[in-house]
């Protein structure tokens, strides 16, 4: 063959082959483009609104405006407890919330979330980010065409607000209680009446008297929502939500015609979020707790007996849905890494901040 042939007969295979990879190649919408972002979050409430504004207002920024997050709190386009159908359905292009309240579309979805006795925020990141959760979360959201990320965590949340002390098991016994997910099933063992109402409809929950006592997020979110003006018991320390991981999730569809640039920008302005959330609230807790406090706020933790109660029923309530093969994988990858980093955590830090504090006096 000669060299003429040679280089026109590789032309044709080259144009040829640049053709196929043409075609083959995902199909990225050009220009500018505005995304509506809904929340499960009312305008307004502290941190987790913030948390959502902080995503929207990153990616607008991070792309130079190629992209433009148009942010509808709960109840604005969708309500709060729809905003998974409408992303999934292509109604708006994603959301910022929790997703223990749509644990109806599948119980492994708490386990993105928060389960009671679970992950803390630093566990959680460990198990996503390193240890075989991100592509857990993949498998699971792809069933209904979403791509989600964490994007905010309240760090540990509290007890809740009750409208009489809480002394053993049987108290609980008829208690009309605001708790989502599956802390509130745990609660329901213990013959609680548990309701699953939105954030911007607690307050009038508990100040009409329609329930009984109120879990929120801790000292500083539940000091702006005011439930201090209703009731003055207040249990520091929960088992249901150690560590709550919130979610920045998109329509798959969407999220595949952005360019790779723009995914890159979409995750790592998740990611932001996500340590950027935690800090506000760990910042802000401690100095609320004390208002509170000075404002006549009794502070108050659970006995052994009530928390031995809470640990049964967790472990009831959480094995329930196995035999379930996708929840049966992610409950196993989940407990395996929390096993794992609990181990470390607490023969490093846990010794460090007991004896920190012990030294400290």
């Amino acid at each position: 063959m000669d060299r003429r042939s040679f280089l026109t007969k590789g032309a044709v295979g080259a144009t040829a082959g640049a053709a196929a990879s043409a075609l083959a190649a995902p199909a990225y919408a050009q220009g500018n483009r505005t995304l509506t972002l809904v929340t499960t979050w009312g305008r307004g409430l502290a941190g987790v609104h913030d948390s959502a504004q902080y995503c929207a207002d990153a990616i607008t920024a991070m792309t130079d405006g190629q992209l433009t997050v148009d942010l509808k709190a709960g109840g604005e386009l969708v309500g709060p407890f729809e905003v998974f159908d409408a992303v999934s359905a292509g109604q708006a292009d994603m959301y910022h919330g929790v997703d223990y309240y749509f644990l109806s579309q599948h119980p492994a979805l708490s386990f993105f979330s928060q389960i009671p006795f679970g992950m803390t925020f630093q566990e959680y990141a460990n198990w996503h980010d390193h240890d075989g959760g991100r592509e857990l979360s993949d498998e699971l959201y792809s069933i209904f065409g979403l791509k989600s990320f964490p994007a905010g965590n309240t760090g540990p949340q509290s007890g809740g607000w009750f409208s009489k002390e809480m002394n053993s098991p049987a108290d609980f016994q008829g208690l009309r209680f605001r708790m989502p997910g599956q802390g509130g099933e745990v609660l329901g063992k213990l013959g609680a009446s548990v309701q699953n109402l939105p954030g911007a409809e607690v307050y009038q929950a508990l100040a009409s008297g329609s329930i009984d006592g109120t879990e929120w997020i801790g000292p500083w979110a539940d000091e702006k929502a005011g439930f201090q003006e209703i009731t003055k018991f207040y249990y520091t320390a929960g088992f249901h939500e150690p560590g709550p991981n919130l979610n920045l999730t998109m329509n798959l569809d969407v999220y595949e015609s952005l360019t790779p640039a723009q995914q890159a920008i979409v995750e790592n302005a998740s990611r932001a979020a996500n340590l950027w959330t935690m800090s506000l609230f760990m910042a802000n807790n401690s100095a609320a707790l004390q208002r509170l406090q000075s404002g006549g706020v009794q502070l108050l933790e659970f006995s052994d007996e009530i928390w031995d109660a809470f640990g049964q029923a967790a472990q009831e309530v959480v094995e329930a849905p196995m035999g379930d093969e996708l929840y049966d994988k992610i409950y196993d990858s989940y407990m395996a890494s929390l096993d794992s980093s609990a181990n470390w955590i607490s023969r490093s830090q846990g010794e460090f901040t007991a004896q920190r504090d012990r030294v400290k006096g």
